[in-house]
């Protein structure tokens, strides 16, 4: 299999701070809590709400480092209640530099054009998690440490997000997750190899990895059904 040097390194950077942090967040903050999506969508949408969509979303756009767990989790999960929600959108920015990532080193220019087009793909679909760990790679290879710093915050508290919803042993724990894409990048930046998809009716996909300890899972669960409904909901020509 080709790998790139680039995301080998993004992937490390942001998997030893998420441990880091992880380390330094005690157990209730971090203890897995099954969402209720109807209560989030009431709040997301409610102006006086402190989760009012709007606001949390202005507050992650400035860069708000003060942001905590459960305003990521209104964040990440509220957006599939938001119009402009589409799991299956994708810039045409995403892959417009594709070959860049496959080489060993980067060159400062080469850095700008990364930057360049992550922060334009970002524009596009904001929880683009693989184009985040390009832009803090980026940011790092320019020396832009604040820059990478807040992308960190960012990316981790995502992450963080998505593994608070359950334990993703089993459909009843499922992680929920707001883009297909969603379940590999949570995967690689856990360190697992991905080895097989899975879909498990009514809304379940199943991923199975690569056991380098009989104790690991042999593979983790996550909860489609808000990806399903909403994308249905608005391309019902979709349905046949």
């Amino acid at each position: 299999m080709k790998k790139t040097i680039f995301i080998l390194l993004a992937l490390i950077l942001v998997c030893g701070t998420l441990s880091s942090e992880a380390a330094r967040t005690d157990a209730k903050k971090l203890k897995p809590e099954k969402p209720d999506m109807e209560k989030i969508k009431k709040e997301v949408n409610d102006p006086a709400s402190k989760y009012y969509y709007p606001k949390l979303f202005r507050m992650y756009t400035s860069n708000d480092t003060s942001m905590t767990l459960d305003q990521f989790r209104h964040l990440y999960l509220g957006y599939v209640f938001q119009e402009d929600y589409n799991p299956y959108r994708r810039s045409r920015y995403s892959s417009k530099v594709e070959d860049l990532y496959y080489r060993d080193k980067h060159t400062q220019a080469e850095c700008d054009t990364i930057i360049n087009y992550a922060e334009n793909s970002l524009k596009d679909d904001p929880f683009d998690l693989r184009q985040m760990s390009f832009l803090i790679y980026a940011y790092r290879e320019k020396k832009k440490n604040n820059l990478a710093n807040i992308w960190q915050y960012k990316l981790n508290h995502l992450l963080e997000a998505i593994v608070s919803t359950g334990t993703g042993l089993d459909e009843e724990n499922a992680w929920v997750i707001i883009n297909p894409q969603h379940e590999y990048n949570l995967m690689n930046f856990q360190d697992y190899i991905v080895e097989s998809h899975e879909d498990r009716p009514p809304h379940y996909d199943y991923i199975t990895v690569k056991q380098t300890d009989k104790k690991d899972p042999k593979g983790f669960y996550f909860n489609v059904l808000y990806i399903l409904q909403e994308y249905y909901r608005k391309f019902p020509e979709d349905l046949n």
